[in-house]
């Protein structure tokens, strides 16, 4: 089993405005390859995410601009399942991408924010924020420094296989269905046949908004016999 991670620090509220890389590189349960740079975005700094992450204009001054450093980051990326915690260093990466006229890298995406939400009830609906997941599971790190926010997320994806018995081909399929089905629903789907005798049999019933409870309780309160309607 091998995937990478990957996180990037930036110096303004742009998400193209990347100026820290880092990617951690995992095979067989191990930490293999640690990778971090700064990066030379070619923007202003933010007071505010420089409260964050440390980082200000000083510190890059000499070092590379993001295509300096491009043919490195695909060598670790291309052909990979590559694993971020949450959405804002896929979105960070591709923006910066189309910002320099680069080519796409080809790999496979894993969001562990969203492995943790179907791996452990507790985080399935709030607190699966990077820094209270690694806290709540033990894991040490230094947050906001990419390489360690990267090296935290790898660390989670390995114990929510371990836990729950979850292969990593199948988390990048667990990943597609609602939180709280089955690992053997279909992606996308909280399907049941239903009761024959029950009021919604034969009908599609589709939930949307704010549920009280997850979706594929609902359905199956939907396909019981005895479910009352209004």
């Amino acid at each position: 089993m091998k995937f990478v991670a990957i996180d990037f620090e930036t110096a303004n509220s742009s998400l193209d405005s990347i100026c820290q890389i880092g990617v951690v590189v995992f095979a067989d349960a191990c930490l293999a390859e640690t990778w971090q740079t700064l990066i030379d975005p070619d923007d202003y700094f933010d007071g505010l995410n420089v409260s964050i992450h440390g980082i200000e204009k000083k510190h890059v001054m000499g070092a590379p601009s993001f295509p300096d450093v491009f043919e490195r980051l695909c060598d670790l990326l291309v052909g990979q399942v590559v694993i971020h915690h949450t959405a804002f260093d896929k979105v960070a990466l591709t923006r910066t991408i189309e910002k320099h006229g680069l080519r796409e890298i080809a790999c496979q995406w894993l969001d562990t924010a969203k492995v943790v939400r179907r791996a452990w009830p507790e985080f399935a609906r709030n607190g699966y924020g990077l820094a209270n997941v690694a806290q709540s599971l033990g894991i040490d790190f230094t947050h906001h420094a990419a390489q360690e926010d990267a090296r935290a997320a790898g660390e989670i994806l390995l114990q929510a296989i371990r836990e729950t018995g979850i292969t990593l081909p199948d988390w990048l399929i667990r990943v597609t269905k609602p939180i709280g089905s089955s690992p053997h629903d279909s992606p996308g789907t909280c399907a049941r046949n239903g009761d024959p005798d029950g009021p919604l049999f034969g009908e599609i019933v589709v939930f949307t908004g704010a549920l009280c409870l997850p979706r594929h309780q609902m359905a199956d309160l939907a396909g019981r016999k005895n479910t009352f309607v209004v």
